[in-house]
């Protein structure tokens, strides 16, 4: 009885362990070219885009390759490309939209002491960058 009321009062402490980091603030992409602040989006979180180290060599940085005509000319700086993420877990799940492709994909984001994993995924393939604090 005693090791039952120990193993479930042990079990109480560790749940807060288990449950997402924050991961809200502002973090350098894996290939430092832009600066994204994560924070609340309605009912969720969102990641914005908040400076561009450098645009594209074409052009004034747009969203150029958007699959829809009408959203090709807005600007990548206040573009949300982390999109409804959710606790899930030990982490938050939603959507990443990559300008670079035009292409939105499942995303998982943790924490990672310091750092960020994030992690876009299509079907069962995945890619997992670590972004760094900014």
């Amino acid at each position: 009885m005693i090791r039952t009321f120990v193993a479930g009062l042990a079990l109480v402490f560790a749940l807060p362990a288990l449950a997402a980091q924050p991961i809200a603030g502002r973090w350098w992409t894996a290939d430092r070219g832009a600066l994204v602040a994560i924070g609340p989006c309605g009912a969720a979180l969102c990641g914005r885009i908040v400076k561009l180290v450098k645009g594209p060599p074409s052009g004034p940085p747009v969203d150029a390759l958007n699959p829809d005509p009408k959203l090709r000319s807005r600007p990548l700086v206040g573009l949300a490309i982390l999109l409804d993420l959710k606790p899930d877990g030990d982490g938050w799940k939603g959507r990443i939209y990559d300008p670079k492709t035009g292409k939105t994909y499942r995303a998982a984001v943790t924490r990672d002491g310091a750092n960020l994993k994030v992690q876009g995924c299509v079907a069962v393939f995945c890619q997992t960058m670590t972004w760094a604090a900014g």
